[in-house]
């Protein structure tokens, strides 16, 4: 499914891919299940430890972020969700603690599905198992990228491809990061990314308003990024194909359906 145009059948859903990938059927099982809510950046959705009940869908711009909590008392992100899935009890089949803090990145309308919810409709449907486990898959890889990615690219590509990858799922030039955010995010002191956004701005890549950062040249950020979205992009693609979300998707802004 083309996800850049919605379909009769899906345009009234909430503004999430995953659920957008849906067959009718399948929605059909947990549309009535489906609350809508508005989460607030820094939102904390779960803490270590913490009883996973509740699926979250972001739609639209809104993002969420998995933090992976350190002794030195800092949170390292793992990996950024966006309207291309969920997080919290993608694969659970029932009750598992978290592992990691999971907090919203960007602000704005979520959707939420409680976890037995989801198992009662997966018990029902195989397509709708199917689906689910390979979203798990794309996430499983993004893990996997961000590891190597950590370990092998600069702070400069790390933070080129972080406010890209940011940018693909909000569909926004303009990008809620100030420069502790950015540090905490990447796991080094802040003079390091203080010295990459300066870098930036002196060579007009982008701009830095009052927490955020705009984005004046995208093709010369892309320059400066290492491969690491591109090939997670790519693995969804093949996996969950029209999911990840596009430029053309991104510009075309479809409406947020409500929950009803």
């Amino acid at each position: 499914m083309a996800l850049q145009q919605r379909t009769p059948q899906t345009q009234h859903r909430p503004y999430n891919n995953l659920l957008a990938r849906l067959s009718d059927a399948d929605y059909r099982l947990i549309e009535s299940s489906l609350d809508a809510a508005d989460g607030l950046a820094e939102d904390l959705l779960y803490n270590p430890g913490d009883d996973v009940e509740v699926v979250h869908f972001p739609c639209g711009p809104s993002l969420a972020s998995y933090l992976v909590p350190n002794e030195d008392g800092r949170d390292v992100e793992a990996i950024l969700v966006g309207r291309e899935g969920a997080v919290g009890g993608i694969v659970s089949e029932g009750f598992l603690p978290a592992y990691t803090r999971i907090m919203v990145k960007v602000g704005g309308p979520f959707v939420r599905l409680r976890v037995s919810k989801l198992e009662a409709a997966k018990a029902r449907s195989a397509s709708l198992r199917n689906l689910f486990a390979r979203y798990a898959d794309c996430m499983l890889t993004q893990v996997f990228q961000s590891t190597a990615c950590n370990a092998i690219h600069s702070i400069e590509q790390r933070t080129a491809k972080w406010i890209i990858s940011a940018m693909e799922r909000t569909g926004s030039d303009l990008v809620p990061l100030t420069h502790e955010q950015l540090s905490a995010m990447l796991g080094v002191g802040r003079s390091y990314t203080s010295r990459v956004i300066q870098t930036f701005k002196a060579e007009g890549v982008l701009e830095t308003r009052r927490g955020a950062i705009l984005v004046r040249n995208r093709d010369a950020l892309a320059i400066r990024s290492c491969l690491c979205n591109e090939a997670v992009k790519n693995h969804f693609e093949e996996v969950l194909r029209g999911v990840y979300p596009t430029d053309e998707e991104s510009s075309a802004k479809p409406p947020l359906s409500p929950v009803k």
